[in-house]
């Protein structure tokens, strides 16, 4: 199954976060997010709004352009590899 947007963009937050070495708490509190919050973005399980993307642009140290311009070339490579269930052999 291929993966939502909403899971290949938080994949690619996630990864651009390792990037940074911050952890999500770390993360969370420069964007002003809870990290729960963070977790629930990365794993495709929240869609953020426009100023939230913005804020997460910004604490990455680029614009929200230069964000989806990295989703759109990177998405092929920091999306999760679809789990296979046993059950579908």
């Amino acid at each position: 199954m291929k993966p939502t947007l909403s899971q290949q963009f938080g994949s690619c937050i996630r990864t651009l976060r390792n990037g940074t070495g911050m952890s999500q708490v770390e993360f969370g509190e420069k964007c002003g997010f809870y990290q729960t919050y963070l977790s629930r973005i990365e794993n495709g399980q929240a869609n953020p709004s426009l100023n939230a993307i913005e804020v997460i642009a910004n604490a990455l140290g680029m614009s929200v352009f230069d964000l989806f311009d990295y989703i759109k070339t990177e998405r092929s490579t920091c999306h999760p590899t679809p789990k296979i269930s046993s059950k579908a052999k």
